[in-house]
């Protein structure tokens, strides 16, 4: 009989975070997509936020996100999480922060899973617990001259 030094050594288990970012350059859809590509999922959930010209009736001309130094690993460690909870082959999320204009992207999260169900769901979880989570503000500036810091988003 064999013993198990014998037998193969399992596959190391990957890691389904495929990529977490924070960064000060316009931020790439087909990146994110690629980096959740996975051959063993039917199904990849995508969601791309924007900058758009209103936030309830007042105009906005452009805002500005920042961020606390701790919000790449905050973001890590929902996404960590994201993917314990739910059967995520690969995940990717990544938030812009600086000046952006009226339809710059802001933020770009994909999930990908076995079956879509489950890839909306993970994806869903992992855009509002950012959003909620993840120490990133924004500074809205509205047509009227006015300006608006706005808590986590």
């Amino acid at each position: 009989m064999a013993s198990t030094d014998d037998l193969p050594a399992e596959p190391a288990a990957q890691d389904p975070v495929k990529l977490i970012g924070i960064r000060d350059t316009p931020l790439s859809v087909d990146e994110v997509f690629r980096a959740v590509g996975d051959d063993a999922a039917g199904g990849t959930a995508l969601f791309v936020g924007t900058v758009r010209n209103h936030d309830g009736g007042a105009g906005v001309d452009a805002l500005g996100y920042s961020c606390h130094p701790s919000a790449e690993a905050e973001m890590r460690r929902i996404a960590e999480k994201v993917a314990a909870d739910y059967p995520v082959r690969a995940l990717a999320a990544v938030h812009r922060v600086g000046d952006l204009g009226v339809g710059d992207l802001a933020v770009v999260v994909a999930v990908s899973c076995p079956h879509r169900g489950k890839a909306f769901e993970a994806c869903r979880k992992l855009i509002d617990d950012l959003k909620h989570e993840v120490p990133i503000w924004k500074h809205q500036k509205f047509s009227d001259g006015t300006e608006e810091w706005v808590g986590a988003c």
